[in-house]
């Protein structure tokens, strides 16, 4: 449909959005690009469920530096290192 890239910060559920975008700092900006399928925050081990708010600003941290620092080989470099995951980690998902 393109409302995804293939790299950007992931999507979260809307009710999720309601909650953090008061608690954790930033969080909105990360809603300024559209959302990836896979992320630099999911390939440094910030992926799954959000159990913890801490959980949450750290992947918020990620996904801000992921915006300021956005180059054609950075994306690259998620790719691989997202495949290098799902064909090695029994838990990706």
């Amino acid at each position: 449909r393109g409302d995804m890239s293939l790299v950007g910060p992931r999507p979260e559920r809307p009710d999720f959005v309601e909650v953090f975008k008061d608690q954790v700092p930033n969080y909105m900006k990360k809603h300024m690009v559209k959302a990836g399928m896979t992320g630099w925050a999911q390939v440094n081990g910030l992926r799954g469920e959000t159990e913890s708010l801490e959980k949450m600003k750290r992947r918020v941290e990620y996904d801000l530096h992921y915006l300021r620092n956005w180059s054609l080989a950075l994306d690259f470099s998620i790719l691989l290192r997202t495949a290098r995951i799902v064909l090695r980690d029994r838990n990706a998902y």
